[in-house]
């Protein structure tokens, strides 16, 4: 009885780990819309709630008042393609979610850069063998 009581709140801590480890569960997309909605239940993960960045296991770089962040190609890119110890997103966003946590970040934590940026855009700076929208697995003819 104690073993599957230890089993049961294990595997509830597991299911509440938080929306990260929930999103991955889910076919590896992310349902989350909005830049805000985007960012606290993805970004902040690593960012950290306020922007700020962190060191530990490894560097998360701030995204605050960060002058990068001035040409929405960066961001966009990074979270399309990786970069250092951040993964790959593309295959996990769509253009429009990609568009929409761009332009949260650039003009919140500090940041005041309101060109706006478009899923349009977005589908202009992935390679042409990456998917321009996230709809699932592909489906063989």
């Amino acid at each position: 009885m104690r073993l599957s009581l230890r089993l049961a709140l294990a595997v509830a801590g597991l299911l509440s780990a938080g929306p990260v480890l929930a999103q991955e569960l889910h076919m590896g997309h992310f349902h989350e819309q909005t830049g805000e909605e985007i960012f606290h239940g993805v970004c902040q993960g690593c960012h950290m709630p306020n922007a700020q960045g962190a060191v530990g296991a490894g560097a998360y770089p701030a995204l605050a008042n960060n002058p990068h962040l001035a040409a929405p190609e960066y961001p966009a890119l990074v979270i399309l393609n990786g970069r250092k110890a951040m993964p790959a997103f593309g295959d996990m966003f769509s253009d429009a979610q990609i568009a929409n946590v761009v332009g949260y970040v650039r003009t919140h934590f500090g940041n005041n850069y309101p060109s706006a940026f478009t899923a349009a855009q977005v589908a202009a700076l992935r390679s042409p063998e990456s998917p321009s929208e996230v709809e699932g697995p592909a489906k063989e003819h």
